[in-house]
């Protein structure tokens, strides 16, 4: 589990927004990139995110086309 004071402070690292945490991973609010969470710790390498259903690259993501 992620303690509040450190989601507070973590943002995703393609549109920079918020994150949420859901069971043992975080979520961007904004995009829906899943990032795990592996023995308390955040893995946000984008190379290693999930993907939203529909979307099959990294550079379809809304949040990925403005900061490119």
């Amino acid at each position: 589990m992620i303690s509040k004071e450190l989601l507070n402070v973590l943002c995703c690292p393609i549109g920079k927004s918020p994150l949420k945490q859901e069971d043992e991973t975080l979520v961007c609010l904004k995009c829906g990139v899943v990032f795990e969470v592996v023995d308390g710790i955040p893995i946000l390498l984008i190379d290693e995110a999930k993907l939203p259903k529909g979307i099959k690259d990294i550079s379809e993501l809304k949040c990925r086309q403005i900061n490119a």
